[in-house]
């Protein structure tokens, strides 16, 4: 019996020392492969972050080349067509309108008939004071003809000097009288050519306002019956800001600001038209009102037609000109970001000469044809290195090359 039990217990002690040799492997064999794994891992992790460090060093941009060319300085506004001038045409005598002589919207000249009114009343009243005329005029001739008798007689001391006195004052009395005449058969004949309603100016005739058969009343405010508007030549008026009058007065001594119409109902051709008019005083927006006097021998204008104006009010010579997004404004200032020969950024800082909304003209330390970031100016910084995804060319705004500038690129490919 107690052979058995030490036979027992000798064989499980054996089992259990044989079980911990592969209980210890398979542990060291776990333990590698989570360490394998745990590496792996890192590996892969920080290799991916290394990758994605060397890409991100290489900000794909797009650049534009700086041009150096003679930027005009020119200013766009809203303008409208005025008419050189518009006359209201009324009636100076009253009567019944009779007839009218034009088409409504005709060309007419100065002098041209265009109404006619009743003339026969006025006609009646020029023979009255013709007729009243002869009559005083005859008893002016008889007076006079006393008067030179009753002196004779005075000189022989057979009249009394009263009775002389008497025919003298007859005689100067019935001269008035003519005098008088004479000015109501001018009025007269006044009235009577009044009938005639003549045009006053040059121009294009609106509607008729009171048509023939009605009875013109001039007491009171009198109706127009017309209005005649001259438009050959046309005035262009707009408005620009006070802070150009320095230039619109330097400019406008010379004789030589110009504004340029944009006719967007001619398949948008261009007119040029010299400002001969600058207000005497700023309104209260701000502005001041130029106007600039076109022919219009075609009549391509109409008054109070809407036109884009561009007013030319200086030129700068020489200017460095990058496009207006390539100029990013900071908490120090504008500048632009430059690529150098070596695919680097620079920071230049740039003041702003002019803008035209499209183009700026700055001052800064730059060249013509270098490059400067347009896009993708926001992912770099100062040393970051780039590459290109296209050259385009600054567009030049009306804008010279400048005498001996260096020439810049109009355009380019991806790099």
């Amino acid at each position: 019996m107690t052979l058995h039990t030490t036979q027992r217990t000798s064989e499980g002690s054996a089992a259990r020392t044989s079980d911990r040799p592969a209980s210890s492997r398979k542990f060291i064999f776990g333990g590698v492969a989570l360490l394998l794994v745990l590496g792996g891992f890192y590996y892969w992790s920080h290799s991916g972050n290394d990758v994605g460090v060397r890409r991100a060093a290489t900000v794909p941009v797009t650049v534009a080349a700086v041009r150096q060319m003679d930027m005009p300085v020119v200013k766009d506004a809203l303008g409208t067509v005025v008419a050189n001038t518009t006359v209201s045409v009324t009636a100076r005598v009253q009567g019944q309108l009779t007839q009218a002589f034009f088409k409504e919207g005709q060309m007419v000249k100065t002098g041209d008939l265009i109404f006619q009114i009743d003339p026969r009343p006025y006609q009646a009243a020029l023979t009255q004071a013709t007729g009243q005329l002869q009559k005083d005029e005859a008893a002016l001739a008889n007076a006079e003809a006393d008067a030179k008798r009753y002196g004779a007689l005075y000189g022989q001391n057979a009249i009394s000097t009263q009775q002389r006195d008497n025919s003298e004052a007859t005689a100067k009395s019935d001269a008035a009288l003519v005098t008088g005449d004479r000015g109501m058969v001018e009025a007269a004949r006044l009235n009577l050519e009044f009938t005639q309603i003549r045009a006053p100016v040059d121009g294009k005739t609106g509607p008729i306002l009171l048509q023939p058969g009605n009875l013109v009343s001039v007491n009171g405010l009198t109706q127009p019956l017309v209005t005649i508007s001259q438009i050959q030549p046309v005035k262009i008026s707009f408005n620009l800001p006070q802070s150009d009058l320095p230039r619109i007065q330097s400019r406008f001594a010379k004789g030589t600001l110009t504004a340029q119409v944009n006719l967007h109902n001619q398949g948008g051709k261009t007119i040029n038209a010299s400002v001969n008019f600058v207000s005497n005083a700023v309104n209260t927006a701000g502005t001041i009102e130029l106007r600039a006097t076109f022919p219009n021998l075609d009549n391509a204008l109409v008054p109070g037609q809407l036109v884009d104006v561009t007013a030319a009010l200086d030129d700068i010579p020489g200017a460095i000109v990058v496009p207006r997004i390539a100029v990013i404004n900071g908490p120090d200032g504008n500048y632009v970001y430059r690529v150098n020969d070596k695919a680097s950024v620079e920071m230049v800082p740039v003041t702003v000469q002019f803008d035209d909304g499209t183009n700026m003209a700055v001052n800064g330390d730059l060249k013509g044809g270098e490059q400067v970031i347009t896009d993708g100016g926001l992912r770099v910084v100062p040393g970051s290195k780039v590459s290109f995804r296209k050259l385009a060319a600054a567009p030049a705004k009306g804008a010279r090359p400048a005498r001996g500038a260096r020439g810049a690129r109009s355009g380019g490919k991806a790099l």
